[in-house]
């Protein structure tokens, strides 16, 4: 038996966390939360996450890719930069639609992207998937 994943929900709506929780743990994951980015990488080095769901607007409209930038490239997080990271999000575009001709945009590409209402059996298919590779 493999051992149990552990993953990093970062998302400032309770109804949403709660969900997902009990989602995920149904399905035999361990879950971390945190409310805000910066709670999330302080959780990021408590719980060592096999992957990170994040949204992107919380305290600030772009959290979510600031985070996603810290955890891929700033050196106080190199530990977890191979840390898969799936954003979901309300904002129906994913950074690819929303900001096509950016040089930057593979700075805060996250490795997969789900508008909100999540579709629950595509998200596991990917987890088990993305998973299998880390």
């Amino acid at each position: 038996m493999s051992p149990q994943r552990t993953i990093l929900i970062i998302d400032d709506d309770d109804d949403f966390q709660a969900s997902m929780r009990a989602f995920l743990e149904s399905q035999g994951y361990r879950v971390a939360q945190a409310r805000s980015g910066r709670e999330g990488l302080e959780k990021l080095k408590q719980a060592e996450p096999d992957a990170i769901l994040l949204d992107i607007m919380m305290e600030s409209v772009s959290e979510g890719y600031g985070i996603a930038f810290a955890v891929k490239h700033q050196p106080e997080y190199q530990a977890y930069q191979d840390v898969p990271i799936i954003m979901l999000s309300s904002i129906k575009e994913s950074p690819d639609e929303r900001f096509p001709r950016s040089e930057e945009l593979d700075l805060i590409r996250p490795d997969r992207y789900f508008s909100k209402p999540v579709n629950l059996d595509l998200l596991l298919e990917t987890l088990s998937r993305t998973l299998q590779r880390v």
